[in-house]
């Protein structure tokens, strides 16, 4: 029954409407619900991997505008094959002849390993079964899919059938499946999908799975199974999981089928559903590589093991390297990748948010700190290297990126650990030079800004030698400094004293110019490792006569002249906004 609903159950949804805005909406009815309040799912967890099965070379072939050929088809399999699968429906061979042909090569060439099951898929009709039989000749293990849609529109439109009918198909090919087996040098394993059994009424779909089972009568020797198709997403995930666990709970030789849930993606939920499923009862899930699958795809496996992964769950595939698996994917199938896919797009461990990016460097030094080996980094699901990506994109800057990301980036990839106080002030310069680049700013691009606004500030003041030495008498100890420099282009020594070099250099530079300055804070670390290391140095500086305060930083094999290179660094920023100030810029 159709159901229109008015402006004001509009605004008790929360639409808050004064008119329809969408038009048409009402040519559209509320798929119904299964009233089912002895559900179980909702109160469990999945502590397992099901076991997954590859339709790609099926569904994700023929949702292709270029269909792969015999050879792309063998790569993918093999491809399979490594990452783990061990039930690969390889095809239709009553479809097409590609398809015949590549199951008869797989049949011939016997590279198939002892433990993997080749699934054909194939309609309930006597004609493609026995074509089917026929292509797998040779084949160890086989599994034979029948289907037939048992939906309400479906009988309606397509079939013009009633149920009986429908249900009649279905048991006259389950029993051309069982005579053909009987002659099959092999092992055969009977599968049977109601397609668009979310669109079936669910006591319905059990006459009709039951009826199946009745011809095979499975048992602990021949388990059969039984594949649900969500041909089309009609609903929400939870009512598909209630669809699920219904028929689990009703249907005959229970303990004998091996229950399946095999989704799509129309309505974008097709990962959920099939989470959802493995809660109601499915032990097997039907899926392919990153979703692809005619019209909106289906389920996603490797979104799903990663799921299982990040949750501590062995996923039972081998998914380290996610770039080999999407190289190899883009190629044979020609077709991209999102860059948002949860895992192996290029954006998927990116923050350009500066809360994300400061949220992400505090969550890698929290980790060092603490030590242990749980993953525990705010924003980012899982450690990208276990999945064979690197931390380079982790953090990207643009013109919204935030100081905490800048800072990320500057350790991270640079090695210079910037005092929190410093992250704002190049923070901001970094943000006007992705301003004016109009895009992203690369780590390269952010050490250049760093050089010019820090390490190559040598005007006014341009440092060139200094001799330190600590003289003591009976009351203090005091160090003496011959300071050499540059000012304006002229050459200029100076005898300087202070309790450090960094006190003696600042007052010989405050006595040169006549100026105050108020040294602020200072820091430095180490920059690099080994016989040729380097030191970094930082250094916060105050102009009481302006107010300004900004940093100074210098890099040296010695880390007394990397601080005083930061002492020069200061003065010159001080200078150059002192300058500024009275330019009124």
């Amino acid at each position: 029954m159709r159901q229109r609903i008015n402006i004001s159950e509009s605004r008790q949804c929360g639409a808050g409407l004064e008119e329809d805005v969408m038009k048409n909406y009402d040519r559209y009815q509320r798929n119904p619900v299964l009233d089912f309040p002895g559900r179980e799912w909702p109160g469990k967890v999945s502590l397992c991997a099901p076991k997954w099965c590859s339709v790609d070379l099926r569904d994700g072939n023929q949702a292709l505008v270029e269909p792969m050929n015999v050879e792309e088809k063998t790569e993918l399999f093999r491809l399979l094959l490594e990452i783990g699968f061990r039930d690969i429906e390889v095809g239709f061979p009553a479809a097409s002849s590609i398809e015949y042909e590549f199951v008869r090569h797989l049949a011939e060439k016997e590279q198939i390993p002892e433990d993997c099951r080749i699934q054909l898929l194939m309609q309930c009709s006597d004609e493609q079964i026995r074509t089917s039989f026929e292509a797998a000749k040779g084949l160890k293990n086989v599994i034979m899919h029948i289907y037939n849609p048992t939906s309400v529109l479906q009988r309606d439109v397509v079939f013009h059938m009633d149920r009986e009918q429908i249900l009649q198909i279905a048991v006259n090919a389950a029993k051309t499946v069982k005579e053909c087996a009987e002659q099959f040098d092999g092992n055969i394993i009977f599968e049977y999908s109601p397609e668009s059994f979310s669109g079936t009424e669910p006591e319905y779909a059990v006459r009709v799975i039951d009826a199946v089972l009745d011809v095979w009568q499975p048992g602990p020797s021949r388990k059969v199974i039984i594949n649900l198709p969500e041909t089309m997403e009609l609903n929400t995930p939870n009512v598909y999981a209630d669809q699920v666990e219904w028929v689990s709970k009703h249907m005959k030789y229970r303990e004998f089928v091996e229950l399946s849930a095999h989704t799509h993606n129309d309505r974008g939920t097709g990962i959920a559903a099939s989470e959802l499923a493995l809660l109601a009862g499915a032990e097997r899930i039907e899926g392919t590589l990153f979703g692809n699958g005619e019209r909106t795809g289906n389920a996603d496996i490797l979104t799903l093991a990663y799921n299982l992964f990040a949750q501590g769950i062995d996923p039972g595939l081998n998914l380290e390297n996610i770039h080999a698996i999407s190289d190899a994917y883009t190629r044979l199938v020609k077709m991209p990748i999102s860059p948002r896919h949860p895992y192996a797009g290029d954006l998927a461990f990116t923050a350009f948010s500066g809360g994300h990016q400061d949220a992400v460097r505090k969550g890698f030094q929290a980790m060092r700190e603490r030590g242990g080996n749980a993953w525990l980094v705010p924003y980012l699901l899982i450690d990208p290297t276990d999945i064979g990506r690197i931390y380079e994109p982790i953090v990207r800057i643009n013109s919204q990126s935030g100081k905490g990301g800048v800072a990320f980036v500057m350790e991270r990839e640079h090695g210079f650990k910037l005092p929190k106080d410093m992250h704002r002030e190049f923070g901001h310069a970094v943000q006007l030079f992705a301003e004016q680049k109009g895009g992203e700013v690369t780590p390269e691009e952010m050490l250049e800004v760093f050089r010019k606004e820090y390490l190559q500030r040598k005007a006014p003041l341009h440092f060139l030698r200094c001799n330190v030495d600590d003289r003591s008498d009976e009351e203090s100890q005091v160090t003496h400094a011959l300071l050499k420099f540059e000012y304006n282009g002229k050459v200029y020594t100076r005898e300087c004293t202070g309790n450090g070099p960094i006190d003696a250099v600042k007052k010989g530079l405050q006595d040169f110019l006549g100026a105050t300055w108020k040294l602020l804070d200072y820091t430095e670390h180490a920059l690099t490792t080994g016989s040729e290391a380097q030191a970094a140095a930082y250094v916060a500086m105050h102009n009481p006569s302006t107010g300004d305060s900004t940093f100074g930083v210098g890099i040296s094999s010695n880390i007394t002249r990397a601080s005083i290179r930061a002492v020069f660094c200061a003065v010159n920023r001080l200078i150059a906004m002192e300058q500024a100030g009275k330019e009124g810029v």
